[in-house]
């Protein structure tokens, strides 16, 4: 759940509340984008990386 006030609306909440920063919600979205489909890594060495930063920022994998 956010904790900050999300625009009512359809759709995903991230994406509502990307559209309170749009310039910063493009972004984001080419840095996905690019993590995702221009890596030199296999997925399965960025999901265990992905794992690893959860596990060190106390997050629940």
């Amino acid at each position: 759940m956010a904790k900050i006030n999300v625009p009512k609306g359809e759709g995903m909440e991230a994406k509502r509340i990307w559209s309170l920063a749009p310039e910063l919600g493009k972004a984001m979205g080419v840095m996905g984008e690019a993590v995702y489909t221009k890596t030199s890594i296999s997925v399965r060495e960025r999901e265990v990386a992905r794992m690893r930063i959860a596990q060190l920022n106390e997050c629940h994998v």
